[in-house]
């Protein structure tokens, strides 16, 4: 697991330089950094209707789902990427 952490962290810092992490991005570092497949867009799009039009909100999405696909080792962030972020924001608003 720390293998796999360190990985995500060493393509985040090839990507962004170091120390920058992808919780710091701001939403036009997001819109170059964050690729999104066509699908992806559209469950992102399809999320934020149902959970109410809020920058904020997108951009927490889209931070999480680059973290993810990170971990997955992907340059591009999936349908599936976006899909865990997500869900990981709706047990967020649970809580």
């Amino acid at each position: 697991m720390r293998e796999h952490a360190a990985s995500a962290r060493e393509r985040m810092a090839r990507r962004q330089g170091p120390g920058v992490p992808n919780a710091r991005l701001s939403g036009k570092q997001l819109d170059s950094l964050a690729k999104m497949s066509d699908g992806a867009m559209a469950l992102l799009g399809q999320a934020i209707a149902g959970l109410g039009p809020s920058v904020r909100a997108y951009d927490k999405i889209r931070r999480v789902s680059r973290t993810i696909a990170d971990l997955d080792g992907q340059d591009s962030i999936t349908e599936a990427h976006v899909a865990e972020a997500v869900q990981y924001r709706l047990l967020d608003r649970r809580v």
